[in-house]
């Protein structure tokens, strides 16, 4: 958590409580898109903090370097995995794939 945001522990858990929200409306098709979104959104929020986790690896010790520069390339995956699975025309167990 970068140093400039307040309530470090406070931010986690809201962040995790969307992301485990987000992936119970996966699980139905009438919650897929609008759960699509916010996680799509919860991904661009969170990317800064990735970006100063990689300009300032110093803070964050736990982490191997590695692992830290691979979260940033990984954010676009994730973010491109939740589009084709909620946001595309066809996305995974929308009622007009078959």
């Amino acid at each position: 958590m970068p140093p400039y945001l307040p309530l470090h522990s406070e931010l986690s858990y809201i962040s995790g409580f969307f992301e485990i929200l987000g992936a119970i409306g996966l699980l139905f098709a009438q919650t897929r898109k609008a759960s699509g979104y916010g996680l799509l959104i919860l991904l661009i929020i969170i990317f800064p903090a990735n970006i100063h986790m990689a300009i300032h690896p110093e803070y964050f010790p736990d982490y191997s370097k590695l692992t830290i520069y691979l979260r940033l390339p990984l954010q676009f995956l994730f973010m491109a995995w939740v589009y084709w699975a909620t946001l595309r025309k066809k996305a995974v167990g929308d009622k007009d794939l078959y």
